[in-house]
């Protein structure tokens, strides 16, 4: 079976994953040590990023609407999302995790802090519940 087809019979929640598994995730960690951020190319299709950019304008999606200058944040806007989540967002959040919050847990031991983040984001998203931060961010 060529990889096209293997692409085909997958679902979407797997690609998404094992394009989050090619990340090249020794670049991604130093990206983020040296600057605060990282490029990861190719982790969404085009029509993918079509698809979800076509979401901000339906507002019952979206919990918050946040104007930047009405806080003195510079120009523009942003939305949260409410639960449920677009199901890419919920696949990004939930295949992205694993491999940032090693990191994350290395950034607090160095800067002396002792929260560490839970492996699986299901145990983070709970943490986060059961202190009161029942919205997704």
């Amino acid at each position: 079976m060529t990889s096209a087809a293997r692409a085909k019979r997958r679902s979407p929640s797997e690609a998404v994953a094992d394009r989050v598994a090619g990340i090249g995730w020794e670049r991604a960690e130093s990206d983020l040590d040296a600057q605060g951020w990282a490029v990861l190319p190719k982790l969404l299709q085009a029509e993918e990023c079509e698809r979800t950019s076509r979401l901000y304008d339906e507002d019952p999606l979206f919990r918050s609407r946040i104007v930047m200058a009405r806080h003195g944040f510079g120009q523009g806007e942003y939305k949260y999302f409410a639960y449920p989540l677009p199901p890419l967002v919920a696949e990004l959040r939930e295949s992205l995790y694993p491999h940032l919050a090693p990191i994350a847990n290395r950034w607090h031991e160095a800067m002396g802090l002792p929260v560490r983040f839970p492996a699986k984001h299901a145990e983070f998203v709970k943490r986060c519940h059961a202190a009161g931060q029942t919205r997704p961010t």
